[in-house]
């Protein structure tokens, strides 16, 4: 069985459930794109994809799917926190034949044995016909 290892140094079953919560395995999810063996057909796949990076700890996964206009230069994960659950709270376009769209999400996480979450509504668009994250809509 392959194993992936997360930030904090725990192994990935790439036949277990994906962190995305789709309930496939994450070899044949979200496991595909980090590998770069497929691309994101929708912006949510794409904002799934990169939830399950930020849990298994794929920086350069992240920066790749980040838009070229507001991707950092360097991107450090925190160690410390665990990301464990994703809500998908709406969409809008970002679909197959979409070249923009928002991803309205709730993620969960711990960090020093505290639960928290994170809100965000995102936007994407397509860049050399990938999809890309751009940045976070302002509250």
């Amino acid at each position: 069985m392959a194993k992936r290892p997360t930030r904090a140094g725990a192994p990935r079953d790439a036949n277990g459930p994906c962190p995305c919560g789709t309930s496939q395995p994450y070899a044949e999810c979200c496991g595909r794109l980090h590998r770069g063996a497929a691309d994101a057909a929708t912006a949510e796949t794409l904002m799934r994809s990169r939830f399950s990076a930020f849990a298994v700890g794929d920086a350069a996964y992240l920066l790749r799917s980040w838009h070229s206009s507001t991707r950092p230069a360097r991107l450090r994960l925190d160690p410390g926190q665990r990301w464990t659950r994703l809500e998908i709270l709406g969409t809008e376009r970002g679909g197959l034949l979409d070249s923009t769209g928002t991803v309205a999400f709730r993620a969960h996480y711990r960090e020093g044995g505290q639960p928290g979450t994170l809100t965000e509504h995102s936007r994407f668009t397509r860049e050399d016909g990938r999809w890309a994250y751009l940045d976070a809509l302002p509250d």
